[in-house]
């Protein structure tokens, strides 16, 4: 039986959203899985560990999360997809490696099903904490793509775009999901495989003399894995084009310009959202995640007692979607950010809202129900 056939069929399924997560992997091509149990995102290893022998592919548990991480860099290096999986503690570990990632700019996949903290925190239970970590957690100047799902269907389509960004822009990409949403059960539907685009990293194809890992004049370069008889010396200190390491001020712009521009240049590219009511919102709520269920019922609840509420999704966190912020801002009179933390996306709302920003937060631990959010709107009317 080849491979194709057996992936997860195109069709309608009913799925938990760790399961459907693994599976949208293997259908974007993931070849290497390298990680280390940790509730709430076990099913996604666990899934992996069955399914990857069962299409030739390989999986490997590690003996912890910095292990994991620089596993699926390896992997990438030698030129296949790869991914991981892990939660807020595992996620912490790897923030070395996601700096070596964007450094090397090797691509890969790491997926956090966020969960309570700070430390071990209510492992079991809900949170979406991670929000700052995901972008700013490893050190020096880099960008990366940070995508949040909040229902099965997007946890699968999500972890395929985190694929494609990946391979296109050259860099680690995360799916920041959380523990509700991984262990939700829900309605998915695949597509025919060929009606879902799947990108491959650009290979390079001229002559091996010429090749420079790390050319300046290419805002992405093309890629050469290791072993093909190419000259590539890989090192996380600043290196010039060549890949060598070097202490020359024009080496180090150079580099950390591309590294960053090769996604800010595509930023409006990379944003993904859904808009609720937002041509008559007096107020609107900007939310993601687990907590984005949850505020569009309230605004449906709201605009019935006649109040004028609109909502914004966010599905792209980074880089953050600036524009239709901007916008939804300068219709309405007042924004409220909701999520299950003591304040974290409300910051770069803020930097860009035009009108006043308050937060609607909620216990770590616990999704808010709608009444909670319904309540925050009528506080800010």
């Amino acid at each position: 039986m080849s491979g194709e056939l057996k992936l997860l069929k195109p069709g309608t399924h009913f799925l938990m959203g760790n399961i459907a997560c693994a599976e949208a992997a293997l259908i974007a091509g993931c070849e290497f899985y390298a990680g280390y149990p940790i509730t709430p995102s076990n099913e996604i290893a666990e899934h992996m560990s069955r399914r990857m022998p069962e299409l030739g592919r390989h999986f490997i548990q590690m003996e912890d999360e910095i292990a994991s991480a620089v596993a699926i860099l390896g992997a990438s290096a030698a030129g296949v997809k790869s991914m991981t999986a892990t939660s807020g503690p595992g996620f912490s570990l790897m923030m070395e490696s996601i700096g070596l990632s964007a450094m090397l700019e090797l691509p890969c996949v790491i997926v956090d099903v966020q969960r309570a903290g700070p430390s071990t925190g209510i492992p079991t239970f809900v949170g979406q904490g991670d929000v700052m970590q995901s972008r700013w957690g490893s050190h020096g100047d880099y960008e990366l793509v940070v995508y949040a799902p909040s229902s099965v269907q997007e946890f699968f389509d999500l972890t395929i775009e985190a694929f494609n960004t990946s391979e296109w822009l050259r860099i680690p990409t995360i799916v920041l999901s959380d523990e509700v949403v991984g262990h939700m059960y829900g309605r998915l539907e695949v597509p025919p495989y060929d009606k879902i685009t799947i990108i491959n990293r650009k290979k390079y194809e001229g002559r091996k003399e010429d090749y420079l890992p790390y050319n300046y004049e290419t805002l992405i370069p093309p890629f050469v894995a290791a072993g093909e008889g190419y000259r590539i010396h890989m090192t996380g200190l600043t290196h010039d084009e060549r890949g060598y390491p070097s202490l020359e001020i024009e080496d180090s712009h150079k580099l950390l310009e591309r590294l960053v521009m090769k996604v800010r240049k595509n930023a409006k590219n990379l944003w993904k959202y859904e808009s609720y009511f937002i041509d008559d919102a007096d107020i609107v709520v900007i939310t993601f995640g687990i907590t984005a269920r949850a505020s569009i019922e309230a605004v449906k609840r709201a605009r019935k007692e006649g109040l004028k509420i609109g909502l914004l999704k966010l599905l792209t966190l980074w880089p953050f979607p600036e524009d239709p912020v901007k916008i939804a801002s300068q219709y309405a009179r007042r924004i409220l950010v909701a999520e299950i933390n003591m304040g974290q996306l409300i910051h770069p709302v803020r930097e860009v809202a035009e009108c006043p920003v308050a937060s609607i937060n909620y216990p770590v631990g616990y999704v808010p129900p709608p009444e909670y959010i319904l309540d925050g709107i009528r506080a800010a009317v």
